[in-house]
């Protein structure tokens, strides 16, 4: 959904050190080439790789995701600007209920 494209933010020599893993750590050291910003050395994330305020929080669909438990909670969607997405603690009649009711409104689902 962000117009601008994501990028990888690699902790410093996790290309040369398997040990170290793809998690973000800021760099720290004095002479750090990845701290001072030296070409070449990576990417480090800063609020200009933001995405756009009216666009953060959205599902890649577009659309804002809702958490729903039960068949009240449904009642309340917008189609247009919500999808639902239906909670793992919720049991299999329920679930079925909310399935059903969610095809009369014609919401989408994203976890069936």
């Amino acid at each position: 959904m962000n117009p601008k494209k994501k990028l990888k933010f690699l902790r410093q020599g996790a290309q040369a050190y398997k040990r170290l893993g793809k998690k973000w750590r800021r760099p720290r050291g004095m002479h750090s080439k990845l701290r001072r910003h030296e070409r070449g050395k990576g990417f480090m994330p800063s609020p200009g790789y933001r995405a756009p305020k009216e666009l953060r929080g959205l599902h890649p669909s577009g659309y804002k995701e809702v958490l729903v438990s039960n068949l009240k909670q449904l009642e309340d969607i917008d189609k247009n600007k919500e999808v639902i997405k239906i909670m793992s603690n919720v049991g299999k009649k329920k679930r079925m209920g909310i399935l059903k009711r969610a095809e009369e409104l014609k919401v989408k689902i994203l976890n069936k």
